[in-house]
């Protein structure tokens, strides 16, 4: 039997869609946007990085980053925000979300600017200091996660909950695009400048010293939208579900909530002080009874998380080496060094605007039409299809005629990720979990994600390396090649579809209502899908 649902929380629920609405998207949304921006940028300039620190001298092939380097480069920043994710998450349960809020985009601001002023005199000196100011940049990026959905999700009325908090998300593909069309930019302008011939022409001399200056200046731009958006994130009022569950305030609840809502709401501090004091509300996570009203919940949304990332951070990581590997970027030896991040680059804003962006804002669009668990088994599916598509025929892929018919399947991988898996997994926990714990589940459930693309980051760069140890890049042992890969992508994906059934659907109810918080009963919301 339900309880008599709070008056704030309900008005919230019924709120119709409001100015406000817009602007939590736009603020939490900008910082999703520079979260992005600085993940995925790297990729666009490790090629680069190692034409400038590793070039030796007379070699057939330009510099390249070590194993080791380039797996630290890469995984060094989802490291840092796995440890973010779960730090983050939990201070959001204990002091509010708004209080740390601003906490988070002050160490993305100030990390990506020293990224970009990595020191040192030697390679290894530069990239070492690199790899510690992206740790700290991904510490502050965790934060992001849990906090931002957490926010909106408390914020949005039950109806259009979920395409607010997929709008919040879908920023991460303007963020990836982002990321290419500045690179673009800012490479296309040092190649024009400070032109050079092809490396197979004048060797090192392709690599001219303002190359230095080109993956700095990308790396520190990420600095910017994430200092627009503090004044804002320090202005908005804390939630009113966690105000009144959590920090037990009934009075600042309903009047941070009258202005924003524009309504008068009554206050009932009898009616908060008998929720949360009630025996029901109030065990903790590692207790028997989160086990039994949520267990089945956060290992649905960790396992479906933790395999998605997999494949998601090694398809859009190493997106420049399938498309080297199809012949789509020309060889390295071909082309000078501030060229090679325009080709790779070119290739990273066409996959981001043909189809990453465009599945963040499908499922906008129809999330809260379809359901959460249609979309991300939707998902799921076709990107297993679609990952055998490519792996089984893979050289068929790779004649010259056949390399178009290969970009436009991998670009589908990633519209179906975006409008299926990679937006669900970020929407769900914000919404099944109680007031008090709901941001520790979500950065429990987005740290294993970042587990995944961990595993995603070091594996992958490994694992894609050529079975012939001749064609190896320098320094990498052999490994089971792009079509293995593949195909090992398109089984972990199949095993998203499989642990997707642990998950609730939470369309079209209240926070309270799937999280158990209003039940005089004490068994757990139903742990299978709606139809």
């Amino acid at each position: 039997m339900a309880k008599e649902q709070l008056q704030v929380l309900n008005a919230l629920d019924i709120a119709k869609t409001q100015w406000y609405h817009f602007t939590a998207i736009v603020i939490a949304g900008m910082g999703f946007f520079t979260d992005a921006y600085d993940l995925f940028c790297v990729s666009l300039v490790t090629k680069l990085l190692g034409r400038i620190y590793y070039q030796v001298e007379g070699a057939s092939k330009p510099g390249s980053l070590p194993p080791n380097v380039a797996a630290a480069v890469n995984g060094v920043a989802f490291v840092g925000t796995l440890s973010g994710q779960l730090f983050f998450g939990w201070l959001g349960d204990k002091m509010g979300r708004k209080r740390v809020y601003g906490l988070t985009l002050l160490i993305m601001v100030f990390c990506s600017m020293a990224s970009g002023l990595s020191f040192g005199h030697t390679p290894k000196g530069t990239m070492a200091t690199l790899c510690f100011f992206r740790f700290w940049l991904g510490f502050g990026i965790g934060g992001d996660y849990p906090l931002s959905a957490t926010i909106m999700s408390e914020y949005a009325n039950k109806r259009t909950r979920g395409a607010f908090i997929a709008a919040v998300f879908a920023m991460q593909g303007f963020g990836i695009l982002g990321g290419g069309i500045v690179a673009l930019i800012v490479s296309s302008a040092f190649d024009r400048e400070f032109s050079s011939p092809p490396y197979s022409v004048v060797g090192a001399a392709s690599t001219v010293p303002q190359a230095d200056y080109v993956w700095r200046i990308i790396l520190m731009v990420g600095a910017i939208p994430a200092a627009l958006t503090y004044y804002w994130r320090m202005k908005m009022p804390e939630t009113a579900r966690y105000t009144a569950l959590v920090a037990k305030n009934a009075q600042q609840a309903a009047s941070d909530m009258s202005k924003v809502l524009q309504v008068e709401i009554p206050a009932e501090e009898l009616k908060v002080e008998k929720l949360v004091t009630d025996k029901s509300n109030n065990f903790g996570l590692f207790s028997m009874e989160f086990v039994r009203r949520h267990g089945v919940h956060l290992l649905g949304t960790t396992s479906t998380w933790f395999l998605l990332d997999i494949a998601f951070y090694s398809q859009n990581l190493f997106q420049k080496d399938i498309f080297s590997a199809i012949g789509w970027i020309p060889k390295a030896a071909t082309m000078n060094a501030i060229h090679e991040v325009y080709k790779i680059a070119k290739a990273q804003t066409l996959i981001a605007l043909c189809s990453t962006v465009p599945g963040y804002w499908f499922t906008v669009a129809f999330i809260d039409r379809l359901g959460r668990f249609k979309i991300q088994m939707m998902g799921f599916f076709f990107m297993t299809v679609f990952m055998f598509a490519l792996a089984i025929p893979y050289e068929h892929w790779t004649k010259h005629d056949n390399r178009m018919g290969f970009v436009v399947i991998y670009s589908l991988t990633f519209f179906f990720a975006n409008f299926g898996p990679n937006s669900t997994t970020f929407i769900v926990p914000a919404e099944i979990f109680p007031a008090r714990l709901r941001s520790t589940c979500h950065g429990i459930s987005a740290a294993s994600g970042k587990a995944g693309a961990i595993i995603g980051a070091f594996g992958f760069l490994y694992a894609a390396q050529n079975r012939d140890k001749t064609k190896t890049d320098a320094g990498y042992p052999p490994g089971i090649g792009i079509k293995y890969s593949l195909i090992l992508l398109g089984v972990v994906n199949f095993l998203g579809m499989l642990f997707t059934f642990c998950v609730p659907e939470p369309n079209g109810k209240s926070l309270e209502e799937l999280s158990g918080e209003n039940e005089e009963q004490r068994d757990p919301p139903p742990t299978t899908f709606m139809a």
